[in-house]
């Protein structure tokens, strides 16, 4: 049986898109993302943590991404 991972992310861009190509010219897409997570812990006290998360983006998607989305971006991966 095949395993499957999935995951979903929902967080701001950290810098703009480091958009390049690849020798066949696919683009390529690279970008910080800060995904927060905050929660209380049994004694009531309260957590905020971030995670700095790097993303790589392939093919069409990676030049619209470009065009579109910036540093301090939502975006939901």
């Amino acid at each position: 049986m095949a395993d499957l991972n999935k995951v979903m992310l929902i967080g701001r861009l950290t810098r703009d898109i480091e958009l390049k190509y690849v020798s066949s010219g696919t683009a390529v897409g690279e970008v910080g993302m800060a995904v927060n997570r905050n929660y209380t812990k049994g004694n009531g006290e309260k957590v905020d943590e971030t995670a700095f998360i790097e993303i790589v983006i392939w093919g069409k998607q990676a030049e619209t991404a470009n065009q579109y989305l910036s540093k301090g971006s939502s975006c939901f991966i």
